[in-house]
């Protein structure tokens, strides 16, 4: 959690109270046509323009204060032309109820603003006028950070700009040391390079254990009706890698990875509701490994990889979202994907590309939604991928999701999530890890390793109307976590403990005034099994992208 951003040290001043959240009088809204019948009648779009709302809205009585006053006029406000270059309609084109909704799908990924509206402000002769109301958010981030899971603590220390100078660029200086390593790094990111739908990144980082480089520029498909796509990306990074048995490190090794890629994508565009997306690029995907002499040696290095290879991609995806609240954030509007999504792609590695093996290389996902009446909502997900040489499947790998969520009051929502993975001849480095670092929230990180792993969390979602200096809505939950590992590792035996099981409960801080848009978890969690070296109290601070 960033303790240090300036609205935040300013709202530490005052006194630790929770304030109900007071809604704004609703104002009237006067009637226009229906979308269907603006689009049935060929309106097409005039004036499109954007209102920025303040951080703090002085026209509720908790948000009156002379402080939030100040962090309002200390805070750059996002430029238009940060926002319009996320726009996926003109003025002059046909008013579309669907780009609409996908344009704020889209501005709702934003990191510098929050729950963005696009309404009509007027309309006459067949033209629909149009506001993108948008609220501010805090983004300068400068200060401390703080995460413990698994028994590790993780510390930082960063310098962090989400929206520089109201252009919607991404600036931070990070230094971070976790039971891994010690970094310093950079991170530049551009969502809309010279205003137009290209973007990159650039990060830089310097660790004790290494060093790493990465820079991507892409033209994604930034709509179900982009026609095409482009892209590169560069990455070298160096690091050493730990082998951990029941969350204690008992070896480590030297690891070397390139990665390079370049493609173009191509779609006929949004038809009869579908996308089909083709893809073809050419990559490069080496892993080296060695001993450290700083480290204890493992049973066995990972076998190092060379394949470059030229690959295919086809991607399906159905045009069926939704909106809701209260699921995986707090009081905040969330996209869901309820549309059939498919995705194949091949590759062929060989020594006549620069590859160290002959080898067909395949990666296959696919989802699908379902609305089960009474905002039931369920979702499944499946994934395979692996590579065919040498007359064996290897390193191939299996996995299924599952998420459920039922509402069981204006406040409460019960979540179930039940994730697999199998594993069949896995590279020594992809081993498969369990432990409070991965969702079995009782028991030490990386305490269970294999060729495989189950987890099934079960938790009660509580939501309030409170929230805390106006900064981060409150919320809990209680949980219980089951989990297993299984399958040999080349790194070794690892003692199996069986079935997994831990309780707890926990608080949720949401936050909403600033640019994390994240959820800080604050968890107790209490092992039933497992071993006697473990401690029978798990504290867990976290800080994540959902509840």
């Amino acid at each position: 959690m960033r303790y240090a951003c300036v609205a935040w040290l300013l709202a530490a001043a005052v006194p630790a109270a929770a304030f109900a959240d007071d809604a704004a009088p609703a104002a009237s809204v006067p009637a226009w046509p229906d979308d269907a019948t603006l689009e049935a009648e060929g309106a097409r779009i005039g004036s499109v323009t954007v209102r920025d709302l303040p951080i703090f809205d002085p026209s509720i009585p908790g948000e009156k204060k002379a402080i939030y006053r100040v962090a309002d006029r200390l805070h750059v406000d996002t430029r238009d032309s940060a926002i319009e270059a996320q726009l996926l309609f003109r003025p002059g084109d046909p008013y579309s109820r669907r780009l609409l909704d996908e344009t704020g799908r889209n501005l709702r990924r934003l990191r510098y603003i929050r729950e963005p509206e696009i309404r009509i402000v007027g309309y006459h002769d067949g033209v629909v006028d149009l506001e993108v109301a948008l609220h501010e958010v805090w983004t300068t981030n400068p200060g401390l950070s703080y995460g413990r899971s698994g028994g590790t603590d993780k510390t930082g220390i960063s310098i962090e700009e989400l929206n520089l100078f109201g252009f919607g660029k991404h600036l931070a200086f990070d230094y971070s040391d976790d039971v891994d390593r010690s970094s310093y790094s950079v991170h530049w990111h551009d969502p809309n390079l010279f205003g137009s739908r290209w973007r990159n990144d650039v990060i830089l980082r310097d660790s004790d254990d290494g060093s790493g480089q990465w820079l991507t520029v892409e033209r994604p498909f930034y709509a179900l009706d982009a026609h095409w796509s482009a892209g590169v990306m560069l990455a070298r990074d160096e690091t050493v890698e730990h082998v951990y048995r029941l969350g204690e490190d008992v070896a480590g090794y030297g690891q070397r990875l390139e990665f390079g890629e370049l493609r173009y994508g191509w779609s006929a565009g949004l038809q009869d509701g579908w996308t089909r997306r083709y893809t073809a690029g050419f990559r490069r995907d080496h892993a080296d490994f060695g001993f450290d002499p700083d480290e204890t040696a493992p049973a066995a290095l990972p076998a190092s990889r060379h394949l470059d290879y030229p690959w295919l991609r086809l991607e399906v995806i159905e045009d069926d979202f939704d909106t809701s609240r209260n699921r995986d954030q707090i009081a905040r509007t969330e996209d869901f994907e309820f549309g059939t999504r498919f995705m194949l792609e091949l590759g062929w590695a060989s020594g006549a590309f620069g590859a160290d093996r002959d080898a067909a290389l395949l990666r296959a996902e696919a989802s699908r939604g379902f609305r089960l009446g009474d905002d039931h909502a369920l979702f499944l997900d499946a994934g395979l991928s692996g590579r065919q040489e040498s007359g064996d499947f290897r390193d191939a790998l299996v996995t299924a999701g599952l998420r459920y969520y039922v509402p069981d009051g204006p406040k409460r929502t019960f979540y179930a999530s039940l994730t697999a993975e199998a594993g069949h001849r896995l590279d020594a480095d992809h081993e498969r890890l369990l432990g409070g670092d991965t969702g079995l929230r009782g028991y030490p990180l990386r305490y269970q390793a294999g060729q495989g792993r189950a987890l099934l969390t079960l938790e009660q979602r509580f939501y309030t109307n409170y929230s805390l200096w106006r900064l981060a809505d409150i919320g809990g939950a209680v949980f219980l976590d089951m989990g297993k590992s299984w399958g040999s590792s080349a790194f070794g035996p690892n003692a199996n403990q069986g079935l997994l099981k831990d309780v707890g409960f926990g608080l949720r801080l949401g936050s909403i005034k600033t640019g994390l848009g994240n959820v800080l978890h604050i968890d107790v969690a209490f092992p039933l099994d497992g071993d006697r070296s473990i401690s029978g109290t798990q504290i867990l601070v976290q800080t994540k992208r959902s509840f």
